[in-house]
């Protein structure tokens, strides 16, 4: 059987001059710089409407081209900004994760005592308020469950769906074209 590729997908984005492309409160030397918050929303939303294997095509339109070919400068600059939040949605996953697995065992000990203590009052629950109590332990108990199983059945694909596609941003073919003139 053979294997297809991932589906190419192309994101256009135009701009009056390069700058607009970059973040302008970071100093930085422009491969390393962020990239402009609004850029960097434009791509990710475009992004994020394809399946999480897809590869992207980049193009740059800008209206005023600077001296010097600007490709490779750009090109490094949004390869290194959407691999380092690849990196940073990594580190969110792990750091979810260990709070999933420290929650679960908050829990599951937890419920453990809720379920004991439960146990203990059925056999002494003769009055209302007793009965109150020992069905007020297990929803407690059931309740402490809530956050660990919310992780680890909800939380954690949409990070891991969002670290795929900047990765793959990061790895995107980039292209700078200057903007025709309107005759």
């Amino acid at each position: 059987m053979k294997k297809s590729h991932p589906p190419i997908h192309q994101i256009e984005i135009r701009l009056a001059e390069l700058s607009q492309l970059f973040n302008s409160m970071d100093p930085t030397p422009f491969h390393h710089r962020d990239l402009d918050t609004e850029a960097e929303r434009f791509l990710e939303s475009w992004a994020l409407e394809f399946p999480q294997d897809s590869h992207f095509r980049i193009i740059v339109h800008i209206e005023e081209m600077p001296q010097e070919d600007p490709a490779a400068l750009v090109a490094t600059a949004i390869h290194n900004h959407f691999e380092y939040k690849s990196l940073l949605a990594k580190r969110n996953l792990r750091v979810l994760l260990l709070e999933g697995r420290t929650s679960l065992l908050i829990g599951l000990g937890f419920l453990g005592l809720c379920l004991l203590g439960a146990d203990l009052l059925s056999s002494i629950a003769t009055n209302t308020f007793l009965k109150i109590l020992k069905e007020s332990l297990l929803i407690g108990g059931w309740v402490a469950m809530w956050r660990p199983l919310q992780i680890f059945l909800y939380e954690w694909w949409p990070i891991v769906r969002r670290s795929r596609i900047y990765r793959n941003l990061g790895r995107a073919n980039v292209h700078v074209t200057p903007v025709k003139a309107q005759q």
